[in-house]
């Protein structure tokens, strides 16, 4: 029987690694189920998730030079996001040289009637770039002007 990508099987847990776990498969064949496919919240440690001798199901999400990597949280529903979408995960701190002394998630949102699209969110970012990249520029040039001048003789 040849293991297809996307296949569901059962399985037996044989061994536990702090890396992940080798899974006993149809036929004889091992598998392995890294400890980032085993769910879909983040595991410290695997043991608290899986124990020796257990009935998993699994699905094959890879068969490469005899390797089978093996995924459990890919047969388990993803969690729900919160309905608020992305969080702002930029830093707080002091701004970067040559930045606004104001932080972005302190700037006021606009309420627009339509979510922006994708061109449009690059468009803002490139404008950002470019006036931030704008403003380096010009500084290096003031710096190695003044470094150019005295030098003359």
């Amino acid at each position: 029987m040849e293991l297809t990508v996307g296949a569901v099987l059962e399985g037996k847990v044989k061994s536990i690694t702090n890396f992940g776990a080798f899974i006993s498969l149809p036929e004889g064949k091992t598998g392995m189920v890294h400890i980032s496919e085993v769910a879909n919240a983040y595991v410290s440690d695997i043991r608290q998730h899986l124990t020796e001798g257990q009935d998993v199901k699994v699905m094959v999400i890879g068969n490469e030079n005899g390797k089978i990597n093996l995924s459990i949280k890919r047969l388990e529903p993803r969690p729900q996001r919160p309905q608020g979408g992305r969080t702002d995960t930029y830093r707080t701190g002091a701004p970067r040289q040559g930045g606004t002394s104001q932080n972005r998630a302190s700037r006021p949102q606009a309420q627009s009637a339509a979510p922006k699209t994708a061109d449009q969110l690059f468009e803002e970012k490139l404008k950002a770039f470019m006036s931030e990249s704008d403003s380096k520029i010009s500084s290096i040039k003031q710096y190695s002007d003044h470094r150019t001048k005295s030098r003359r003789r």
